[in-house]
């Protein structure tokens, strides 16, 4: 495996095997290591992990923190690690990201996995005051335990996890913790969302209370042409963490090695 951080480029990791190249993109308040219990799974599969502009190893780099901005840096990546054939599979914030990135229909773009994803269209729960609420969810390490054990998870996790959870989302510029909540959670994408050519599939948590199944089916599905569409029963919205093994099961699934 490689790690590589050029000076114009978001931070990342590509641990090379047998293709198509899975790039995981990351939910707000994570980084590439919210994959690792995932790509630990993948053995010999080709993977490219992100830390996004704003976050963990990439949290010095200058904003803006778009989603716009973020989707350009996964380009940017892709095209620096000479990925050539590859699914996207974005979680929650990096759902959204992989949006915009499949609707640009890149080449070497064979399909999209959206895990918890932000929606095409915002939710009707995401008003004004939701989003200045959560824009302090990250704004200590008890507002982020908060979060995680009230909000984001379903499950119990490991000590270990959960701290890493309270690390990465504080590991974040103020800027970048403030973007998605502000203004990319209340981001209209449909229209982008609608111009994507590639199979997609959508991974739901049981018991998500950030994308709930029926925002997913309502917020997101229509705007997709055919998509294949799997709940994981009992899991929150931190699918990669809280059940890693299942989502790995609908990954290779639908985006077999070659």
């Amino acid at each position: 495996m490689t790690t590589t951080q050029q000076p114009l480029l978001p931070a990342y990791d590509h641990r090379q095997g047998t293709g198509p190249t899975l790039v995981f993109l990351h939910y707000w308040g994570g980084s590439a290591s919210t994959w690792d219990l995932v790509v630990d799974r993948l053995a010999g599969r080709d993977l490219l992990t992100v830390d996004f502009r704003g976050w963990n190893r990439s949290s010095n780099m200058p904003g803006p923190y778009t989603l716009r901005q973020l989707a350009e840096d996964t380009l940017a990546v892709i095209a620096e690690s000479d990925v050539t054939d590859y699914v996207l599979v974005g979680h929650s914030m990096g759902g959204k990201v992989a949006q915009l990135v499949a609707a640009t229909r890149p080449a070497g773009l064979r399909g999209i996995v959206l895990v918890a994803s932000g929606p095409a269209a915002p939710a009707e729960a995401v008003t004004a005051e939701y989003r200045e609420a959560l824009s302090h969810a990250y704004d200590s390490e008890e507002s982020v335990a908060g979060a995680r054990d009230h909000v984001l998870t379903a499950t119990e996790l490991p000590a270990s996890i959960k701290a890493r959870i309270v690390a990465d989302s504080r590991a974040g510029a103020d800027a970048a913790r403030t973007e998605w909540p502000l203004r990319g959670i209340a981001e209209d994408v449909s229209e982008h969302t609608r111009m994507i050519s590639v199979p997609s599939l959508v991974v739901a948590g049981g018991n998500d209370r950030v994308e709930p199944v029926d925002v997913l089916v309502d917020n997101l599905l229509p705007y997709l042409s055919g998509a294949e569409f799997v709940v994981i029963p009992h899991t929150g919205h931190l699918i990669p963490l809280e059940a890693p093994a299942d989502l790995v099961d609908a990954i290779t699934a639908f985006a077999p090695t070659a």
